[in-house]
């Protein structure tokens, strides 16, 4: 087994020392709610388009909490404890699961989105997915039964000869297993802005996408410094006779200060799921931008994922 991987247990022990030093959140929609109840670690506390701060920056929020809990060699497991102290174990449905994993490295050149299971103590487990050396975000994307929606989520570090990595600058089209992925439209912070992703295939519009968590592709944003964190999923739904296929897929995205942000979208087709990248920059009046968080260097081999040009630890559970 990869180092890397055997660390997973021990990565996520450190979370509540890191936890206690960064903290994560929420940005999926309006920001509503009681005070956050961990301090974040943007500069600045609130963006102009929000009162609360902006998400992927709250280690516990609305009273939810991500716990780690304690991990065999080679996974990562955590709990959401809930404003009764104990651990949730009930769910609701969203995006066809109950809960999601994203994790990203500092530098954004790291991506994974995977979906853990719960034991019946409400310990979520799943194959570690931290698969390079570097500091890393966890995010837990989760709706706790008849509550609002949550992110939640946890610094980490993964020893090794960790070399961070420029941002990629803008670009109008990614390219991912073949496929040719080009994005049409830009950011402005505090408004609605209208995105479309069109997808092809050795120069051919790709018109028969498959569903993916319920959606034709599923988008993550992050702001670069602080991992800021945005989820959206594009317009229309599989199978409502007005929604097609491809090549084109339309998200609706607000988000909240101008900033470059880096988006992940995820699409299947012909049974697999890959993943586009692209950095975008939301230009508008804003306050500071956030400042990048400091990354441990530690000894540890890199593994890399196929799929994803460019960027080592893609995937998708």
């Amino acid at each position: 087994m990869n180092t890397a991987i055997r660390l997973g247990g021990f990565v996520l022990g450190l979370a509540t020392v890191f936890g206690a030093a960064y903290g994560v959140g929420q940005l999926s929609g309006p920001v509503r709610g009681t005070a956050a109840t961990h301090q974040s670690d943007s500069p600045h506390q609130s963006d102009p388009v929000n009162s609360r701060p902006p998400g992927g920056l709250l280690v516990s929020d609305r009273g939810y909490t991500l716990t780690p809990a304690p991990a065999a060699a080679g996974e990562f497991a955590f709990r959401i404890n809930g404003p009764d102290g104990r651990p949730v174990t009930d769910y609701d449905v969203t995006h066809d699961q109950r809960m999601h994993l994203i994790v990203a490295r500092r530098d954004l050149s790291g991506y994974r989105h995977v979906h853990p299971v719960m034991d019946p103590d409400g310990t979520w487990r799943t194959d570690s997915p931290l698969t390079a050396p570097g500091s890393w975000r966890a995010f837990a994307d989760f709706v706790p039964r008849a509550a609002e929606p949550l992110t939640l989520g946890v610094d980490l570090s993964v020893p090794g000869d960790y070399r961070p990595e420029p941002l990629p600058p803008p670009a109008p089209a990614a390219q991912v297993d073949g496929y040719t992925v080009r994005l049409d439209g830009t950011l402005t912070p505090g408004r609605t802005s209208s995105l479309g992703l069109t997808v092809s295939r050795d120069g051919r519009p790709v018109t028969d996408l498959q569903p993916y968590l319920g959606a034709y592709g599923h988008l993550v944003a992050l702001r670069d410094g602080d991992l800021a964190y945005l989820h959206v999923h594009p317009e229309g739904t599989p199978g409502d006779g007005r929604t097609p296929a491809g090549p084109t897929i339309t998200f609706s995205v607000e988000v909240p200060s101008a900033g470059s942000y880096r988006l992940y979208l995820d699409f299947r087709h012909a049974g697999t799921v890959r993943t586009a990248e692209f950095t975008l920059t939301a230009a508008g009046p804003a306050g500071p931008p956030p400042a990048p968080m400091p990354t441990p260097t530690t000894p540890a081999p890199e593994e890399t994922h196929s799929g994803t040009t460019g960027t080592p630890g893609h995937g998708h559970g």
